[in-house]
């Protein structure tokens, strides 16, 4: 679920200060974009809000949300948006997100 090398290259990157901070902040762009997805679900926007929320997960190590948005994104390229499972993509979310903050001890 978690790519933990990643996580611990981001902290590399930031700095053991900011690194809480800039968890922080990518978690907070994903779930703006999650409730965007789970409200109103813009089919013209979709592809490019599972692309954004792909390069977040990437960025935080979430390995299965990421595959999940690429392959929704992927799905919605070009198409209405049938068949993106935007109710799997916030669970993958959810349970991700406890992972990360019991690997990392916050947020």
């Amino acid at each position: 679920m978690l790519d933990l090398d990643r996580i611990a290259e981001l902290r590399d990157e930031v700095g053991e200060e900011d690194f809480l901070d800039v968890a922080r902040m990518f978690l907070d762009e994903i779930e703006v974009a999650l409730a965007r997805l789970g409200q109103n679900p813009d089919a013209a926007r979709l592809e490019a809000d599972l692309h954004f929320l792909k390069g977040c997960a990437l960025n935080l190590g979430f390995e299965e949300l990421s595959a999940l948005c690429d392959a929704g994104r992927r799905a919605a390229a070009g198409q209405t948006g049938a068949g993106v499972e935007i109710e799997r993509i916030a669970a993958v979310y959810a349970e991700s997100k406890a992972a990360f903050q019991a690997a990392v001890g916050g947020t």
